[in-house]
Order: structure tokens, then C-alpha cells, then sequence
């Protein structure tokens, strides 16, 4: 296994002097922002640790940061009820060893600038939420040996652990409901193709819906938010007008589906039964209530962050990638 590349390589990458690389690594104002940013892009492409003192030696560091990252931009982070629930569960765990939380967004254009504080060593762990394939920074993380675990699993071809929850099943499951409500018409709006998590659900559901003889589903994409879920819905309805069942990679999508039917005069579920996915506050308050895929939320985050804080004690990942079960909950849009 090859060494972990040294600061003096770092600059020499970076094309400055040791000094000015430790300068960047420890925050000071006497280097350029030009500077800084050769610096911290030698760091990324060299995959450089910030060695610390080992446990029990003078000059250890007592406290622990861990931060959670979210791959996504920052509006999505405060509007989403997802990332709510999930932060807040994992903070519950951190905050009770004694450890703070940071909150970070890195979305592939942002990795640069998120990636050199993470892995030279401004926190003892991440908690990564939400990546999509090629990444730019799970594939950093991966490489530089820094404690990392996932909220979800990560992209193909990325060796990080994980905690997840079992999208695929919980298509299934969704599907299996509306073949068993009499419907034939059925349509999906799935979430990215690149998030794993929006992957599973739709080939979970498109699976099963395939092995029922029907091949043909029409699938529009949405990225999770209200208005993509109506604007995929009135795609929907153009290339399948007499579609009776749409299930959805999201609540929120699902919502907007439904107030998509709404304007286009078609009723739920009479005419078209609706079902999400998320089990988020929003389904008990659409008109009418709605069928969805309840997910684990809270229970996942705190179980990454219990997984996270035992690497950090222990010094090494324990084993094992847990998939957390997912659930059907019918209400009155199928």
C-alpha cells in the first residue's frame, strides 16, 4: 500500500514552499487566495491527510468535529423535510458523546472548495448524505482515509460504508398495491437516475410491474421537488392520457402530481390513484390523504452516526453496510 502523500508533496504539487502549504492548513491571512486555492487543489488530486497526534500524546486534540455533508444545493437543504429529519437524528447522537455537528453543502461544482478542509484534517469524520454518481468528493473521501459514512448508498464504483433503507422493496411494494387495486395504466416519476436511492425505487417498481406482463411503463423524471412532480404528471398525461396510477420517487412529487390531476380534471384516486414515497409530513396533509412508502428516516440517521462515532472510537470502520426495511402506508389516494 503506498505511503499517504506528505505536506512537503503537497507543495511541491502545489508549486510553493512548505511554509506556504502549512500557512494554508492552518487558516492564515498571509497567503493569496490564489495561493490557497493551489494549495488545497494539490491537496484533493494528491488525496493528502493531515496527520494527527497519535492517541494519548502531548498536543492530541480531547474534542472531535464531525461534519455532515450534504450533496446537494442550499436551498434544497432548508426546504426539503428529508434533511430535516435526518440532521436533527443525527445530531441527537453526536450531541450526546459530547461531539458538535457541522452542516455543509458540496454539491460536484462546490467539491473543490469542500473537499481540503475535509480531508486535512479540520474534522475527525464526515457523514456523507446524498451523493451522486462521479461525485467528485466521495471520490476524494474514499481515498483519503478519513472516517466516512454514508446516509444512503453511495454511487457505484465508490468503496465507502453505508447505512440505507430498501428503496427497491419499498418500489415493490407500491407496485404491488396498485396491481392488487385493478390498475392497469400506470405511470412513474422517478427522482435523478444518478441518485441511488431514486434508482432502486423505480427499478423495484418497474420490476415488479414487469414481471405482472406489463412492459411499457411510462416513466418522466422528476428531482424531487412540487413543481417537477406536476410538470412530470402533465408529460404524463400527454404520452398516456388514460393513465389511472402514478407512483412517485417523493412525496413532495407525489403532491404535485396530484394537484397536476386536480387541474387536468382528473380525480384521486376515482380516476387516478396517487402514491409517494418518504412518508414526510406532507402526505398526511394533501386533500386527499396520501398512500405512500414510509421510510426510516431517523432511525437510519441515527444508526450512520452511532456506525460513524465507533470508527471514531475505535479507530477502524466497523463492518457491515445495514439496509433498513421500508413499509407500505395506505391511506385515501389509492
Amino acid at each position: 500500500m503506498a505511503d499517504l502523500p506528505t505536506l512537503a508533496e503537497v507543495a511541491a504539487a502545489a508549486g510553493v514552499s512548505p511554509a506556504t502549504a502549512s500557512r494554508v492548513l492552518t487558516g492564515s491571512v498571509r497567503v493569496t487566495t490564489s495561493t490557497r486555492r493551489q494549495v488545497h487543489d494539490a491537496m484533493s488530486r494528491l488525496g493528502y491527510v493531515r496527520r494527527r497526534a497519535p492517541r494519548g500524546s502531548t498536543g492530541r486534540r480531547s474534542d472531535q468535529i464531525v461534519a455532515a455533508v450534504v450533496c446537494e444545493h442550499s436551498p434544497r437543504l432548508f426546504s426539503e423535510p428529508f434533511y430535516a429529519r435526518l440532521l436533527a437524528a443525527c445530531e441527537d447522537v453526536f450531541t450526546a458523546h459530547g461531539v458538535p455537528l457541522v452542516v455543509m453543502t458540496a454539491t460536484p461544482a462546490t467539491a473543490a472548495i469542500a473537499a481540503p478542509p475535509l480531508v486535512a484534517g479540520a474534522v475527525d469524520g464526515v457523514l456523507l448524505v446524498g451523493a451522486r454518481a462521479r461525485h467528485p468528493l466521495a471520490v476524494t473521501l474514499a481515498a483519503s482515509g478519513i472516517p466516512v459514512r454514508c446516509a444512503g448508498r453511495p454511487p457505484d464504483g465508490i468503496d465507502l460504508p453505508y447505512v440505507d433503507m430498501d428503496n427497491r422493496d419499498g418500489g415493490r411494494q407500491a407496485a404491488e398495491h396498485l396491481l392488487l387495486g385493478n390498475r392497469r395504466h400506470i405511470a412513474t416519476i422517478a427522482g435523478p437516475p444518478t441518485l441511488p436511492a431514486a434508482r432502486d425505487r423505480l427499478e423495484g417498481f418497474r420490476q415488479t410491474l414487469r414481471d405482472a406482463g406489463m412492459m411499457d411503463m411510462p416513466v418522466a423524471y422528476g428531482d424531487f421537488t412540487h413543481a417537477s412532480g406536476a410538470h412530470a404528471t402533465q408529460w404524463l398525461l400527454q404520452r398516456a392520457p388514460h393513465l389511472d396510477a402514478v407512483f412517485a420517487g417523493s412525496d413532495v412529487m407525489a403532491a404535485g402530481a396530484m394537484q397536476a390531476l386536480r387541474r387536468a380534471g382528473r380525480k384521486v384516486p376515482d380516476d387516478v390513484a396517487v402514491i409517494g414515497f418518504d412518508d414526510a409530513p406532507i402526505a398526511r396533509h394533501t386533500n386527499p390523504q396520501m398512500t405512500t412508502v414510509r421510510q426510516p428516516v431517523e432511525e437510519m440517521a441515527a444508526l450512520a452516526a452511532r456506525l460513524l462515532m465507533m470508527a471514531l472510537a475505535e479507530g477502524g470502520m466497523p463492518p457491515g453496510n445495514p439496509v433498513l426495511p421500508t413499509e407500505l402506508v395506505v391511506r385515501e389516494s389509492t
